[in-house]
This record gives structure tokens, C-alpha cells and sequence, in this order.
């Protein structure tokens, strides 16, 4: 694979805004990283990066020099596709990111096996919620993203790629309510962990809700956190209830931590999606969407 090694250290150190984590990423030691910023400086002849107080930063001069390096590592990853195509193994680095609750739900079995198939393809992964990976992928930061949102910007390309559901848990141990479901009437009553904003999950329900003439601003909101993981916990400790995707909550049912309460004349169905930037994206992108899909296919 052709690539320009130093550039890819600097942009590594700019996204992370950290050496350490840059070394880590890289598999590089910290003094390796160092040399490599401290050379590219030496050549341009300007600082890059701001290390006072032992915070990172870019300059104003390093802000530029990213915008170059991304073009130019694109462009050499778009050489090393077109090559790539004429034969042998795909191969190469691909950056995806992931809504959270498809990063932690879905996709760790689907990375598994990628890795197990296609050892010579470098995954970096990014997460955060659907506004957040949209966001990355429209900056040109991933390759691909995956979101549990609606599809909502025009500049961004959006494709299909499973079916979820939205239901409503509580936890076993709430014994304060005992029903095995809840009237869209007695749903303003129960106390609700929900979601962060900018999160998919919320998004859906809010609309979900409003559909029904009920605004979430009538709900009797008890907390909002900002990952799946947070609420379940937070469920476990108490006597409330959330609206969460079925994917999250497969071993808690199982397990008997959590219950399912049917809520009558309201369904929340939703689509997962990946988001990419209009045009012709690299090959490893699409590459690595056919073989989600695949997988996803197989378990049907």
C-alpha cells in the first residue's frame, strides 16, 4: 500500500490532539511520533502544532497543513483502490464510525468476522451519535458512517442496511408497575430515562410521539444519558422506564434484567443506515457495505 507515512502521524496527532493516543493508534513509540511532527515541521518551516501546558493544538499554519494532508492521504488511498481492483486481496485502511448503538450492539460480531476474512484492511472506528457521525462524515474524517437516525442532510448519501425497533423497558425488579402494557393515555405518567440530544434514538421517538399528538416535552423526563449502556444501568436501580432499540437489550431480556412493556397503538420502527458523501467513494467503503449487508442478510 502506497501512502505518505509522516503526513498520516500528523493527521493522526491533529484528530487526536494527543501523541500518546497518536503512538497507540499507530503502533508507534511516542519519541517515533515526535520525530516524525518535528521533520515535517523542519520541511515546511513553520510550527504545526502548539504543545504548551501539556494540551495539543493546531496553529494556524497546522490547519492548513491538514486540510493538505487529508487530500493528499485521499488521494493516495483512492490510487491504492484503483489498484487494488486489478487483482489480490483488498487491502488498505478504511475509517468508519458508528451511532452508538450500532457501534456497541451491531457491529463488534459483523467487525469479527471482517477481520477473521480480510486481515489486510485496516478498520479505524469512530463512535458518537448520529449528528456527530454525520458531522464526521460530511468533513471528510471517515470513509463511512452508520446511524440509527433519519436520514437528514441533503449534502450526505444514505442507503439502507437493517430494520430496529424502539420498545419500551423497565427493569424486572420494578414492582411499583406489574402491567404487561401501557395506553398511550397512562404514557405522560411514567417516569422516563431518555437519550441525549442529537441522538437518533431520541429523534425517533420524539417523532414517534408526535405522531401521536404527545410532545416529549410532556413526558415526565427523570434523566437523560447519553449512551444505552447508562440507561440500562440506570433502569436496573430504579422505577423507571425507557424507550431503547430491541438490538440493545437482547441479553437483558434473555438474562431476565429487563422486560419489554407493550404500549398499545404505538409501534417505533426504524431503519439503520449508512451515510457516505455523494460521489464516488473509495471501494474499500463499499466494499465493506456489501459485506454488512451479507452478514445481516445471512442471520435473516
Amino acid at each position: 500500500m502506497i501512502t505518505d507515512f509522516r503526513l498520516k502521524v500528523f493527521k493522526t496527532v491533529a484528530d487526536r490532539l494527543s501523541f500518546t493516543k497518536a503512538a497507540e493508534e499507530l503502533l508507534i513509540s511516542q519519541p517515533a511520533v515526535t520525530k516524525h511532527i518535528g521533520e515535517l515541521e523542519k520541511q515546511l518551516g513553520v510550527p504545526l502544532l502548539d504543545r504548551r501546558r501539556g494540551a495539543v493544538s493546531l496553529t494556524e499554519h497546522g490547519k492548513l497543513a491538514l486540510d493538505y494532508a487529508n487530500r493528499i492521504l485521499d488521494i493516495y488511498a483512492g490510487l491504492n483502490d484503483a489498484f487494488a481492483e486489478l487483482g489480490g486481496p483488498p487491502a488498505g485502511s478504511l475509517r468508519i464510525g458508528a451511532s452508538t448503538t450500532i457501534a456497541q450492539y451491531v457491529l463488534p460480531g459483523i467487525l469479527a468476522s471482517f477481520r477473521r476474512r480480510y486481515p489486510e484492511i485496516d478498520v479505524e472506528m469512530a463512535t458518537g451519535n448520529t449528528e456527530q457521525i454525520e458531522a464526521l462524515v460530511a468533513a471528510g474524517r471517515i470513509d463511512i458512517g452508520m446511524i440509527e437516525g433519519k436520514a437528514t442532510s441533503h449534502a450526505l448519501h444514505y442507503d439502507p442496511f437493517m430494520r430496529d425497533e424502539v420498545v419500551l423497558v423497565t427493569s424486572v425488579s420494578n414492582s411499583a408497575f406489574r402491567d404487561e402494557e401501557v395506553d398511550l393515555a397512562a404514557l405522560p405518567r411514567l417516569p422516563l430515562v431518555i437519550r441525549e440530544t442529537g441522538s437518533g434514538t431520541l429523534d425517533i421517538l420524539q417523532e414517534a410521539l408526535a405522531g401521536h399528538g404527545i410532545a416529549l416535552r410532556s413526558m415526565n423526563i427523570e434523566m437523560q444519558l447519553g449512551s444505552s449502556e447508562s440507561i440500562k444501568r440506570y433502569l436496573y436501580n430504579s422505577g423507571a422506564f425507557a424507550f431503547i432499540s430491541v438490538q440493545a437489550v437482547l441479553d437483558e431480556l434473555i438474562g431476565n434484567k429487563l422486560r419489554i412493556v407493550e404500549t398499545k397503538g404505538l409501534q417505533i420502527d426504524r431503519s439503520f443506515r449508512f451515510v457516505t458523501a455523494h460521489g464516488n467513494y473509495g471501494r474499500l467503503a463499499k466494499f465493506f457495505r456489501q459485506f454488512c449487508t451479507s452478514i445481516h442478510n445471512l442471520k435473516l
